[in-house]
């Protein structure tokens, strides 16, 4: 979850100073239109970068104007508070409709705090579950609400801490929850994304923004915010077409989060990693030995596992997935290729058709494709409204957490290769008569919208990825080397079982 917001995100000073003026006067916009609807605003900032929250949030009451923005803050609940259920104070500070309510860390850090501390599991699940309510509860009343973590990585963190050891004077910065998360960050971990995933909802969803650049971090907070609250005024055709209309005479893009920094958690990914042959065969050879055994002891002790393929066409799926099942008995796996769905598979939820191939125990069960397209081919041409695909990360996760709290090892892949890549293997299948078959009009669609792609997978893999089901990036401009990564990730999974 959190390596998707470890880019290294900046933003220059001019892009930066430009961007807040408009940004300003958009928002100032914005607050005016909201305080003639009846719709709340409930933002919430949270995270490991404890100063960078408070700075962004003295950002907002700077660039909103601070008489119709509330902001609350809560530290050890008082004596009035503790005659009281826990959410009180929170209900008690709920925002008017048509206003803004900013709450800083608020029933997030309450509820981690308590887990952190050493609390109950079975009470911090059930926290979790008053907060979706709560928020939920929010979303169906009418309000907008937006939730944002600033994150840090490990190594910032730390230098943080020893800056105020050496230097007295920045002892302010340093929060006293940094100092439990940094001596039991392993530990924690779980339960920081456990809460992020379960409460990351399509009505009340978490933006996980990196928070080591504050311009970047700023900018994208109050453009997500903008977005959030604008795309909640009524607007018929004609406006919007207006509105298009207007920024393109003017020489301007719509205001997009992605378009705020393009690089994404894909270009982190090596690509000129490989393998020669000789290494090939070799590596393969005990890998595929290393599956074989690992598959009959998982069968042997009634263990299963699930394992999903995803990626750019011609990114060698199939190939990989044909290595993977070469020393695995028939009898333990199945290969499920999954395409459009079918007339019966429509009329139900989308992710009916996935739970009815659940293997079996001692089984493993393989997803050409998988229940992902919701969030990407279907998101990207339109195929699921933004209220489906933006809900379907919470319903991925809840699905994906049954499967992995009934015992199943669940191994996720994203077979990555450069645009380059994909094009000279889409002229090798052109020019060789047993691949051609491959090859459709729709994959030379579908690079057109590489762009859109990218942003969906990033967005995918921050909302989906955890410590407990973690996506494997896998570089495959190599097939060779994209194969045996996933042999040895796999193999690790299944011995994991045992």
């Amino acid at each position: 979850m959190f390596e998707a917001a470890e880019v290294g995100h900046t933003l220059d000073k001019d892009t930066y100073e430009a961007k807040q003026e408009a940004l300003r006067a958009k928002l100032i916009a914005m607050q005016s239109r909201l305080r003639k609807s009846d719709i709340p605003v409930i933002v919430v900032v949270a995270g490991d970068d404890h100063p960078g929250c408070d700075d962004v949030i003295q950002m907002l009451n700077q660039w909103l104007d601070p008489r119709f923005v509330q902001t609350n803050a809560y530290g050890p609940p008082g004596e009035e508070a503790t005659q009281r259920p826990a959410f009180w104070r929170y209900w008690r500070d709920l925002p008017p409709r048509g206003t803004i309510g900013i709450f800083s860390q608020a029933w997030t850090a309450a509820v981690l705090a308590d887990r952190i501390k050493g609390g109950d599991e079975a009470a911090f699940l059930r926290a979790v579950e008053h907060v979706e309510r709560f928020e939920q509860a929010m979303a169906d009343d009418g309000a907008v609400v937006i939730k944002f973590w600033l994150h840090l990585p490990k190594d910032l963190l730390q230098q943080r801490l020893k800056e105020a050891e050496e230097h007295p004077d920045r002892e302010w910065r340093v929060h006293p929850g940094d100092l439990l998360v940094d001596e039991n960050l392993a530990n924690n971990l779980q339960a920081v994304e456990t809460y992020l995933r379960r409460t990351s909802t399509g009505s009340a969803p978490w933006h996980v923004i990196e928070s080591t650049d504050p311009h970047y971090r700023d900018v994208a907070v109050a453009e997500l915010l903008l977005e959030a609250v604008t795309r909640r005024f009524p607007r018929d055709k004609a406006a919007r077409a207006r509105d298009k209309a207007a920024a393109a005479a003017a020489g301007e893009e719509p205001t997009t989060f992605e378009k705020l920094d393009p690089h994404t958690v894909l270009d982190l990914v090596d690509l000129n990693q490989s393998l020669n042959k000789k290494e090939y065969h070799q590596r393969l050879e005990e890998l595929q030995d290393r599956l074989a055994r690992a598959s009959r002891a998982v069968y042997q002790a009634r263990r299963s596992a699930v394992l999903l393929f995803e990626g750019w066409d011609a990114a060698g799926k199939g190939g990989t997935i044909r290595r993977l099942v070469q020393p695995m008995k028939p009898q333990l796996y199945r290969i499920v290729p999954v395409g459009a769905p079918t007339e019966d598979e429509l009329a139900h939820h989308y992710l009916w058709r996935f739970w009815r191939h659940m293997p079996g125990a001692g089984h493993v069960v393989i997803f050409d494709r998988s229940w992902y397209g919701r969030v990407l081919v279907e998101r990207v041409e339109g195929f699921a409204t933004e209220d489906q695909w933006r809900r379907a990360y919470h319903e991925i996760n809840d699905f994906e957490e049954q499967l992995v709290e009934h015992g199943y090892y669940v191994g996720k892949f994203w077979l990555h290769i450069s645009r380059d890549e994909q094009l000279k293997r889409f002229k090798a299948r052109e020019s060789t008569p047993y691949k051609r078959f491959k090859l459709t009009d729709e994959d030379y669609r579908n690079r057109e919208k590489w762009n859109d792609y990218e942003a969906a997978v990033a967005e995918m893999v921050a909302r989906t990825s955890s410590s407990r089901i973690p996506w494997n990036l896998i570089a495959a401009n190599d097939k060779r080397f994209a194969r045996c990564e996933v042999l040895r990730i796999v193999c690790e999974g299944l011995e994991s079982l045992l």
